[in-house]
């Protein structure tokens, strides 16, 4: 994988670009590839957004979101795009399994890829060009990046602006984890300096919710989380029939595995939910415990060292049995 420094003269020329995504696509992913979009729009460039799924009502507001294509939900128009694609953008990815569906179709493809992620070791070999930083706080910052650094910081308008604000304020939770750099705030300065509405955006993102998924928030942490001081633990747990009792929809879960955090002592949260398909994990943590390290070793996943996800192929109950008995085998970590 060459560097990503290697395209910026090349990109003032025109080309066919599909922008993709990681699935379930969060405010980070869907921000950076909508962000990308509009600066590379400026230059003349014909740019397709494709999520591998659908993706949470609260992120309908982003500028063009209207315009992104569900593969999921409509493939054949997906794949017309990939195939007349000259340049790949991977966003928010290291692997392309990430991308469900549309993992098969992206290694196939003869055009130039080019990676930008800020996730632990990705698959270099599957790309052209990349940028790969996990000290960057967000793959919306990794594209404020790419722009600058190519010497295009006049093409930042308010459309740009809001979908990497985006990104950036929701990966480092609301500027308070460390990866919230002087770098970072420092990109937020120029944001708004395009006369960026940073209160609409939080609105947007946290004030934008039917009734229905505060109720669940309550009844799940009154009724489904179990805390384990004895590890400084503390877990949530799922089943499929909450999800359809309340009604719960894509992206209806997003926080809801930092909760925990906020209990004194509590120095890692999970949540575990049975999709129907597959059971899903989160996990969350304070301090030094590797929460990436624990999910690829535990449950097929991976992410950052305080936040990370997983899978299993077995039920909710026997992956709760599963999460246990790694807590147990962490608990010297875990004091």
């Amino acid at each position: 994988m060459k560097q990503i420094q290697d395209i910026y003269p090349m990109l003032a020329t025109p080309r066919k670009v599909v922008i993709t995504m990681h699935q379930k696509p969060d405010a980070d992913a869907m921000g950076s590839a909508l962000g990308l979009y509009h600066f590379l729009i400026r230059f003349g460039h014909s740019v397709t957004v494709i999520s591998p799924t659908k993706w949470a009502e609260w992120l309908k507001w982003m500028p063009a979101c209207h315009e992104v294509i569900d593969y999921e939900y409509n493939p054949e128009k997906g794949n017309a795009a990939l195939d007349q694609a000259e340049w790949l953008f991977c966003l928010d990815f290291n692997t392309l399994l990430r991308t469900r569906s549309m993992a098969g179709k992206l290694k196939k493809l003869s055009c130039i890829k080019i990676l930008i992620d800020h996730h632990q070791e990705p698959e270099s070999a599957n790309f052209t060009y990349g940028a790969s930083d996990t000290s960057k706080s967000s793959t919306s910052e990794m594209v404020y990046d790419l722009i600058v650094g190519s010497g295009h910081a006049d093409k930042i308008n308010r459309e740009v602006a809001a979908c990497l604000y985006a990104g950036v304020m929701t990966d480092t939770g609301s500027f308070r984890f460390p990866a919230a750099t002087a770098s970072v705030h420092r990109m937020v300065a120029v944001l708004k300096d395009t006369g960026l509405n940073h209160s609409k955006i939080h609105e947007n993102l946290f004030d934008n919710f039917l009734e229905n998924r505060l109720r669940f928030t309550g009844y799940v942490l009154e009724h489904k989380m179990d805390i384990f001081y004895e590890y400084n633990t503390a877990l949530i747990s799922i089943p499929w029939k909450d999800l359809v009792r309340f009604e719960i929809k894509t992206g209806d879960t997003e926080g809801l595995v930092n909760y925990p955090l906020t209990i004194q002592g509590i120095k890692m949260a999970a949540l575990i939910i049975d999709r129907d398909e597959e059971v899903k994990c989160s996990f969350r943590s304070k301090g030094d415990f590797d929460v990436n390290a624990f999910a690829r070793k535990y449950f097929e996943g991976g992410g950052h060292i305080n936040a990370a996800g997983g899978r299993s192929g077995d039920n909710l109950e026997q992956t709760v049995q599963r999460f246990m008995a790694a807590i147990k085998e962490n608990s010297s970590q875990l004091q």
